[in-house]
């Protein structure tokens, strides 16, 4: 695959795309082709996959093409596969994937192909860029949260351990969900945190999920591209794991407790019916647990009935919408005051886009 999309990118230039371009236009007449783009492969048993998974869904869909590349870094790379897909393909609606794809590259783009539509998977569209350009991503602190509960009822030394790749907020979002859904059962848990600096590092990733433990972190979780080594690791060790993405119960059995999972599905379903119909798909797209965007791994044995039936009560009261998991009084790790008693941010927050900190009870640094 990935020779096959370095050969294809290197089509453009030359008389090679000149000969290709009516073909596969030709080709697409009457239908919609939407590209897919991924930072690494398609079964990484995390965020690649569960994109993947819902672009194989569409596939079904009548009137539409899909067109797929993985790997693509985030680097000129990408703008060089978005022109392939318009010029190649016929692709009228791009959807680079990666939170890295969206400045420069994505955005270059965009004013150079008006009428084409891209959507990028992160919370970085403002009405200040392309009108044809967009965001989309999901309330998946809320499974953090969940994910939290159900580390909270495991936990015998009261230190859970998170992997991050980098301090940006849905990431530092995450972090503070789970301990807070954790320290709901006991307000005395704690949480190492360890950034990575990258997407996807597998040797960092074991590294700092085997430090946690050392550390005295008997349930671990993370949010980085691929959680398969981190629960790979901490299985291992004999550490529970919370799973991020996807499902990744099939590689630890015994000790995943449950997971925060995407279903892009519904989005880009929307976006594929939204231009079948004439229409702009919506610049800003979230949604939550409510919205079928994020769902929640089968509970595993290490999981008890008291956990089952606290995450269970609070799903309930986050599918009512307006959950408000940071709220006051709260202070963050370093002691200055992030909300007042009575004060409280709900899911759909603008505040949240914003996130820079660890709430109290998280070890670590931004």
């Amino acid at each position: 695959m990935a020779d096959h999309s370095l050969s294809r990118r290197h089509l453009l230039g030359g008389a090679a795309a000149l000969a290709l371009t009516p073909l596969s236009r030709a080709h697409a007449a009457g239908t919609l082709t939407a590209g897919f783009i991924y930072v690494g492969p398609k079964d990484d048993y995390g965020y690649n996959q569960a994109h993947a998974l819902a672009a194989k869904a569409l596939k079904g869909m009548p009137g539409l093409e899909v067109t797929e590349e993985e790997r693509v870094p985030e680097t000129n790379a990408v703008e060089k596969t978005m022109e392939s897909m318009i010029n190649l393909d016929g692709a009228t609606l791009l959807l680079p994937t990666s939170f890295g794809y969206y400045s420069p590259y994505m955005v270059a783009e965009a004013k150079k192909n008006p009428k084409i539509q891209f959507r990028h998977c992160g919370g970085l569209w403002t009405d200040k860029d392309p009108k044809n350009a967009g965001s989309y991503f999901g309330y998946i602190a809320q499974g953090q949260y969940l994910n939290g509960i159900a580390a909270g009822h495991a936990t015998k030394s009261k230190k859970l351990g998170f992997v991050a790749a980098k301090p940006i907020p849905q990431v530092l979002n995450n972090i503070n969900a789970f301990l807070l859904g954790a320290q709901s059962v006991d307000p005395s848990i704690t949480c190492q945190v360890i950034f990575t600096g990258e997407w996807s590092l597998a040797v960092k990733e074991a590294e700092a999920t085997n430090a946690l433990i050392d550390g005295g972190a008997d349930v671990v979780t993370c949010h980085v591209d691929s959680p398969k080594v981190t629960v790979e690791t901490a299985a291992r060790r004999g550490a529970f794991v919370c799973g991020y993405h996807v499902d990744q119960s099939p590689l630890a059995p015994q000790k995943y407790l449950t997971g925060a999972e995407w279903n892009w599905l519904p989005i880009y379903k929307g976006f594929v019916e939204a231009m079948q119909a004439g229409k702009v798909p919506e610049n800003f797209v979230r949604g939550g647990l409510a919205d079928g965007y994020v769902k929640m791994s089968p509970y595993g044995p290490g999981v008890s009935d008291a956990a089952r039936k606290n995450a269970d009560a609070v799903k309930a009261e986050m599918m009512k919408g307006g959950y408000q998991i940071i709220k006051g009084p709260l202070k963050d790790n370093a002691g200055k005051e992030i909300l007042a008693a009575g004060k409280g941010y709900p899911e759909k927050a603008a505040e949240l886009e914003s996130t820079n900190y660890l709430v109290a009870g998280v070890k670590g640094s931004v």
